[in-house]
């Protein structure tokens, strides 16, 4: 009997020995980043059994699957497309233009002109805002938020809808699966009954998508009648309208009248079909824009996602940094950046442009602020200027170079949003708008301390050995 048991526990072992090393083989074949790839192994060798179930969950690579087929893509993109070709007067800066292509690349996002744009720092300027856009739908709003919680501010929001849905509206709905897992699904199926369409994304449901786990839709995107959008940081919920606007959280959000609202509509109907599989093409969703609205404030939304073909807004960062003259800002709630970003704003910085970073004082996730004290460290010894941000917690996500490009939206400067997220960023080509966000920044950069201390620029040996350990996890954080 004893015999039968080791050579039970020796078959197991073994077993589990082959799968390591089979799937450590996987790992190294799909030649991703070298720091990712010795994350992962790390994992794998020296957390057993865990670890496995760690790579299981969280850990496949995604990036040359296809969620959605060539031609249902070029269905829910021919309508846009038209609107773009039939755009009058279009004028791109000749040396904006391969930063243009870069950014569409091979999902057809276009930039559009004539955007009437206006800028929200403060839940109380948002909600107020997307409850009166709201108000005036007679066709249809889709909505699309990685957290819509079920709190006051909420039930507010879900009260709207329904309210609109019993009026005939078409009401749709994408909430994150994860993003939303403390919300219970009555929440979801009341608005359901009132007729409303909502679908979670990715649903982790043993065994079917637990493998899926990792990437989630962080994505923030509102169209209401084609005619108005919105797209930026601020998921639904009460923490955005909690204690005063330097207390509770910090965020930058977008509301867009224009053809540039086009682009919003794409971006939420390829992400239904994803979830719904359902396709809507029709003309209806792309009425025509107001003939008032007249400029040449170029629009370009970028999505990015484990799924497409390249990192999109990654590289755009890079790009950008790479090719500024003068100076690049950047706000992040979260630091732990990819090595091409890390690499350009050293790179930006010590060739004298002024690159500067705001990050919160204080982070809503402990581990990852510990995990990018050395990545902070990095960047300030390449000459970059990094500000902490006193008070509320700053989760705003923007960037802007040079009195001209600018860009507002989901994605946060780590690998997360960079790879494994489904994100939306808003690009504009406008000095009109660079500026605005330039104020934006500079204001927020009036409630920051520049971060010299030094026993933070030289900490003791076990604080450095720790931050050393957690940032070879950081592509998994």
């Amino acid at each position: 009997m004893m015999s039968l048991l080791q050579n039970f526990d020796f078959l197991v072992y073994a077993s589990y020995v082959i799968l390591v090393i089979a799937t450590m083989i996987v790992i190294l074949l799909e030649n991703r980043q070298p720091v990712k790839t010795m994350a992962w192994l790390m994992v794998l060798w020296f957390i057993p059994f865990i670890g496995i179930i760690f790579y299981f969950f969280f850990g496949r690579n995604t990036r040359k699957e296809r969620m959605i087929s060539e031609r249902s893509l070029n269905q829910l993109t021919r309508r846009s497309m038209w609107e773009y070709v039939e755009q009058r007067d279009l004028h791109i800066p000749e040396n904006k233009l391969p930063l243009v292509r870069l950014l569409s690349n091979r999902n057809y996002e276009m930039p559009f002109k004539d955007n009437d744009v206006e800028i929200f720092t403060s839940g109380y300027e948002f909600f107020p805002a997307l409850l009166h856009t709201l108000s005036q739908a007679r066709e249809h709003i889709h909505i699309e938020s990685y957290i819509f919680d079920d709190d006051p501010l909420g039930r507010l929001i879900a009260d709207a809808l329904i309210a609109k849905a019993r009026q005939g509206v078409e009401v749709r709905i994408i909430y994150d699966d994860v993003g939303c897992w403390s919300v219970k699904n009555a929440f979801f199926d009341r608005m359901r009954d009132a007729g409303i369409d909502v679908n979670n994304f990715l649903p982790v449901r043993f065994p079917a998508f637990t493998g899926k786990v990792n990437y989630r839709d962080h994505r923030k995107i509102c169209v209401v009648d084609g005619k108005w959008g919105f797209i930026g940081g601020m998921n639904i919920a009460r923490r955005y309208v909690q204690g005063t606007k330097r207390q509770g959280w910090r965020d930058t959000h977008l509301r867009v009248r224009g053809a540039g609202v086009y682009a919003l509509q794409r971006t939420f109907l390829i992400d239904w079909y994803f979830v719904d599989r359902t396709l809507i093409t029709d003309k209806k969703y792309y009425p025509p824009i107001d003939q008032k609205i007249s400029n040449n404030c170029l629009m370009q939304v970028v999505t990015s996602g484990p799924v497409t073909p390249d990192p999109d807004i990654m590289q755009g960062y890079v790009r950008i940094l790479l090719e500024a003259k003068r100076y690049v800002y950047m706000e992040s709630p979260y630091f732990l950046p990819t090595e091409p970003v890390l690499f350009a704003m050293r790179a930006a910085a010590l060739a004298g442009v002024d690159v500067r970073l705001i990050i919160p004082r204080h982070s809503d996730a402990k581990l990852v602020q510990w995990a990018s004290q050395s990545y902070v460290r990095e960047v300030l010894d390449g000459k970059v200027k990094v500000y902490l941000y006193e008070g509320a917690f700053n989760h705003s996500k923007i960037l802007v170079s040079d009195d001209f490009i600018s860009t507002v939206g989901s994605t946060n400067i780590d690998f997360r949003s960079f790879e494994n997220n489904f994100e939306a960023n808003a690009f504009f080509f406008d000095e009109a708008m660079a500026l605005r966000l330039k104020h934006v920044f500079e204001e927020d950069e009036r409630h920051s301390m520049l971060f010299t201390e030094e026993k933070a620029m030289q900490p003791n040996f076990w604080k450095r050995l720790g931050e050393s350990i957690i940032r070879l996890l950081s592509p998994l954080l």
